[in-house]
């Protein structure tokens, strides 16, 4: 059995988060939850946050994203994820982490400036990607 690799984020408060670390092909089931990060590894092996979300890992994790354009434009390698069904701890978490990685946010990763909103995703952007998976 291969050995899980994991990923150590750091909110903007010091606040450490333990993520597994997914290719982009994983799948997850609809009704787990919890906190994920599209992202791309550099040549020197660090981690660069595309995309900091949470909720249903079944659902946002895949075609359902309203960020799926961006976030393979943006060049995502991998998929970390943990578990969290607290969708008050989630959603602090996910604050958290985008006030340390402010590149996560548009022009250079597909999150909004409004926090909050990159899950809903913007009415322009909405339609554009339906039907789209990250593989072809």
């Amino acid at each position: 059995m291969e050995k899980e690799e994991a990923c150590e984020w750091i909110g903007v408060d010091g606040q450490r988060y333990k993520y597994s670390v997914h290719n982009l092909s994983a799948k997850f089931d609809s009704g787990k939850y919890g906190n994920y990060i599209f992202t791309k590894k550099t040549r020197d092996g660090d981690w660069i946050p595309i995309y900091i979300g949470q909720g249903d890992l079944g659902v946002l994790v895949g075609k359902a994203n309203p960020q799926l354009k961006c976030i393979k434009e943006m060049g995502a390698t991998h998929i970390h994820v943990h578990q969290n069904d607290s969708e008050w701890v989630r959603t602090s978490e996910e604050y958290d982490l985008l006030e340390n990685y402010v590149k996560a946010f548009k022009p250079f990763g597909c999150n909004y400036e409004e926090m909050g909103k990159g899950v809903e995703g913007k009415e322009q952007e909405k339609k554009e990607d339906e039907g789209e998976t990250l593989f072809e």
